[in-house]
């Protein structure tokens, strides 16, 4: 094993890397692989233009041809504001620059939005897949509504050459209907032009806080975000890693089994994990993780969380703010040891 990789995580070494997974068997996953889209996508509806484009970015960078995924994401610029995400390192306002530490970073993909992408489609689109995220909750309106609201249109993003489109569901919030409807609608056309689909599947209600916990990253309640977003067929789903379980029981709204919380789940972070990816139709539609806000022990955080998600038979990771809010060359190591943790096959699926 990478002797970097276990420095890193120091004390959260054994724990994670010697864990078994006795809830979900990782036989009953759909695990990520070379052969995951002969495997697993060609069988599904999806076209061969679709197929096409996922091979391609899951052939780009230094991940290419393992069946994970590293991933830039800024879309930071609209949901926090240009200036809480880019003042710490200015060179990000250009949009350039954005799509250069993708590359220096090997990264499979770079996810934006449609300003950042179509101001460099001409240089950029042919030598790294693009993701164009297609709606924003914008913080300017004041007082804010925390709704998610189309900023661009799926043919845009074909017509400056993306791989794929992407969006964000707030689910749970007073406007998730309308924007399920939204999105299934944008990912038909997205599948009907040979782009796949990525959901940023986050819950939004204040209710979700009580008894002076926060379950927006609960277990329970993402795995069910997860379930939602497959069924409208996106072809990966971008979801924060559990942080705790039992949102259900805590909001008492809704409907769970006990099983969830004594059979299917632990407080284990990788078999909480693995209960979001077992909604992900069982890893059919992979489970992409965030590595969290930008902080102090960025690096550790963000192997923690690679460990994370490939033990439980994720795809891989989306890393924005730990990235680059750091001068380039930080970012880009960040995003390599990242990579060295699903390029290591000794970290294997528990």
């Amino acid at each position: 094993m990478n002797k970097r990789i276990t420095e890193i995580l120091g004390k959260d070494s054994e724990a994670l890397l010697s864990h078994t997974c006795k809830t979900i068997s990782k036989d009953q996953i759909h695990c990520p692989g070379p052969d995951f889209i002969d495997r697993v996508v060609s069988v599904s509806d999806r076209g061969p233009r679709v197929l096409r484009n996922m091979q391609s970015v899951f052939d780009h960078g230094r991940l290419g041809g393992t069946g994970y995924l590293s991933i830039l994401p800024v879309d930071q610029g609209i949901e926090h504001s240009g200036g809480a995400s880019f003042a710490p390192n200015p060179i990000y306002f250009d949009p350039e620059n954005i799509v250069k530490l993708a590359i220096e970073a090997g990264c499979n993909a770079v996810a934006s939005t449609l300003g950042v992408l179509g101001a460099v489609s001409r240089k950029y689109a042919h030598k790294i897949p693009f993701i164009v995220k297609i709606n924003h909750n914008e913080l300017l309106s004041y007082p804010n509504s925390y709704d998610q609201r189309l900023f661009a249109s799926v043919e845009q993003a074909f017509e400056l050459g993306a791989a794929a489109v992407g969006a964000t569901i707030y689910f749970g919030s007073l406007e998730s209907r309308r924007q399920i409807e939204e999105i299934s609608q944008a990912f038909e056309t997205a599948h009907s032009l040979g782009m796949f689909t990525v959901l940023w599947c986050y819950l939004r209600n204040s209710e979700f806080k009580t008894g002076g916990t926060d379950y927006h990253a609960s277990a329970d309640l993402t795995g069910q975000a997860n379930h939602l977003g497959v069924t409208i067929e996106a072809d990966m789903i971008k979801q924060k890693q559990p942080v705790n379980n039992g949102g259900y029981n805590a909001v008492k709204f809704g409907k769970t089994h006990k099983d969830v919380y004594d059979k299917l789940t632990t407080d284990n972070p990788i078999d909480l994990t693995r209960y979001q990816v077992a909604n992900c139709y069982m890893g059919r539609s992979g489970l992409i993780n965030s590595g969290g806000a930008s902080g102090k022990n960025d690096m550790h955080q963000a192997v923690l969380s690679a460990v994370i998600n490939k033990r439980a038979g994720g795809m891989g990771l989306i890393s924005g703010r730990k990235t680059f809010q750091k001068p380039m060359k930080e970012g880009v190591e960040i995003f390599n040891a990242i990579q060295d943790v699903f390029l290591d096959d000794d970290i294997t699926i528990a």
